[in-house]
């Protein structure tokens, strides 16, 4: 095994991108992968070794990971589980179809490739995992169902699975951004106009708040950080003789972090409908 080898997802831009160059830098042995074919020839042009891998599709995660051992020569001491996307809308406009789409990419297909790696993992004595969840996975908004319901999710099959994995050297982490710069509300936009009905909704009002966020140039909100802040806290925990189960990244996630531990419930429902403009975005 290479002793710094390690497979990242979501690579295109944003966190994926800035993790795979800088720990290429730092001389990791870094797989990039991502789902678009344009993509993963960028990522090739600029001196990365990429792979296609498609987290809404098996065949492409199995083909993926037998890429990667073949390359590293069997081992892999890490896995960055990164790439997934937002899908804004209330609750009640979520549609079965979109919101099955929003799990496959999210979390059944991160779960999928973490079992794939974990027997090689416990075979080899060791390994990493970390998982991009986010400050979502801590609390809530309206109008992030979807979104929330996926790193809530990832939050709870994490904690699972580092307590299973306990004494085997595998070890399970936790990065928890809030607002970074990233491309996440284009794709989020896209998911929007594709799969919520905006004009036969109730929320229909509300919705043109989202849209205007999402239109938004520049940082959307206050405290918004670069990509480089979560690979910082990914190098902890790649690095780190006792790595972290948890990460918090940029601001909103320390204090949203602090008042859902202190807060009674209907409290921390009051500061989240207030930070969300009344519930309206």
């Amino acid at each position: 095994m290479h002793p710094k080898s390690i497979l990242i997802t979501g690579c295109s831009s944003g966190i994926g991108r800035d993790a795979a160059l800088t720990l290429r830098a730092r001389g990791f042995d870094v797989i990039a992968t991502a789902r678009r074919d344009q993509d993963v020839e960028a990522l090739r042009a600029e001196g990365l070794f990429a792979l296609r891998l498609d987290l809404d599709d098996s065949a492409s995660i199995e083909a993926a990971v037998e890429q990667a051992l073949a390359h590293t020569g069997g081992g892999l001491h890490a896995l960055f589980n990164n790439g997934a996307y937002g899908l804004p809308g209330a609750v009640e406009d979520l549609g079965r179809d979109a919101l099955r789409r929003q799990f496959e990419t999210n979390l059944f297909g991160w779960v999928e490739l973490t079992n794939r790696v974990i027997p090689l993992m416990r075979r080899q004595g060791g390994g990493r995992i970390v998982q991009c969840s986010s400050v979502l996975g801590l609390v809530p908004l309206p109008y992030r169902g979807a979104y929330c319901a996926t790193k809530y999710a990832l939050e709870g099959l994490s904690d699972a699975l580092r307590l299973e994995l306990h004494g085997s050297g595998v070890h399970v982490s936790l990065i928890e951004p809030g607002p970074i710069a990233t491309r996440f509300r284009d794709n989020a936009l896209r998911a929007f106009l594709h799969d919520i009905p905006q004009d036969q909704s109730f929320h229909r009002a509300q919705y043109q708040a989202v849209l205007a966020r999402l239109n938004k140039p520049g940082p959307a909100v206050p405290f918004t950080l670069p990509p480089a802040a979560v690979t910082a806290k990914l190098l902890h925990a790649l690095e780190s003789r006792r790595p972290r189960p948890r990460y918090y990244v940029t601001f909103p996630t320390y204090l949203f972090g602090t008042l859902r531990r202190v807060l009674p419930t209907r409290q921390l429902d009051w500061v989240m409908r207030k930070v969300s403009g009344g519930g309206k975005t």
